[in-house]
């Protein structure tokens, strides 16, 4: 990871808008994200990766969803604030060049699992005066940019708003309002996340809309899938392509490397 020292001083923390003066259109949008810290992150990719390459792909999946989602808000005029929800730390210098660079919003995930920790961020968002959160997972670097379009147009009428993974889980979820139950008593990391989320959300009386489904990068089997998906996309005209360079050089690097090791 770069040193702090080879980066000039950061910019004071662009300022959260005052609830009081947040417009009924806007909506949050959270990347929810853990800094690469090796043996932190992507865990179940090692083996075949080793820690420090897991974490480096984790950094630039985390790139890849902000430099993306800035992308999304450009190219369909989204009402967005973009917001970075951190761990173990917003203070992580990975964070702070983050916020530098990609004029994003720090704030802290806080709680014990994962699902308080969204449901607190949630929570903090809502305080601030936002009527629409759409949180998102850094697993899914080559996401559709029209993926969040669609989240912010079904969240206007709809309680609830879930993106599918493929392996059972969710990489998008959008909200109304704090809802403390929906994360209760789910099986997180397993293949149930999803069915038990739906469930949920029956019980409360959410109405719910889906976006449509995606690979999210959890295991061996997904890496290898997106090492052949990056490959196809490499062959496209560049101003097509969904993968950043940065992404396709690593994922290239590590293809080679986990040939070299199976063989």
């Amino acid at each position: 990871m770069p040193n702090r020292n080879t980066f000039a001083k950061p910019n004071p923390s662009p300022k959260s808008p005052h609830p009081s003066l947040l417009t009924p259109d806007r909506i949050a949008l959270v990347i929810f994200a853990k800094a690469p810290i090796p043996g932190q992150v992507k865990t179940r990719l090692c083996p075949p990766l080793t820690p420090d390459e897991a974490a480096t792909l984790h950094g630039s999946f985390v790139l890849d969803t902000l430099e993306r989602t800035k992308a999304a808000v450009a190219k369909f005029k989204l009402p967005i604030d973009r917001y970075l929800a951190c761990a173990p730390s917003s203070t992580h210098v990975f964070f702070k060049i983050m916020e530098e660079r990609q004029g994003v919003r720090l704030i802290d995930q806080v709680g014990e699992d994962i699902g308080a920790r969204m449901h607190q961020t949630f929570a903090t968002l809502f305080a601030k005066g936002y009527r629409h959160v759409i949180m998102v997972g850094t697993d899914v670097p080559s996401l559709p940019l029209s993926r969040y379009e669609q989240a912010c147009t079904l969240l206007a009428s709809h309680d609830l708003v879930l993106g599918p993974a493929l392996d059972g889980g969710y990489y998008l979820i959008g909200l109304k309002q704090p809802t403390p139950g929906l994360f209760a008593d789910i099986p997180w990391s397993t293949e149930h996340v999803l069915a038990r989320t739906k469930k949920q959300a029956e019980t409360l009386g959410l109405t719910l809309a889906t976006i449509d489904p995606w690979r999210d990068v959890d295991t061996a089997e997904d890496l290898l899938a997106l090492i052949d998906a990056n490959a196809l996309d490499a062959k496209k005209p560049r101003n097509e392509q969904a993968f950043s360079g940065r992404t396709t050089g690593a994922l290239q690097l590590m293809a080679k490397r986990l040939h070299t090791r199976s063989s």
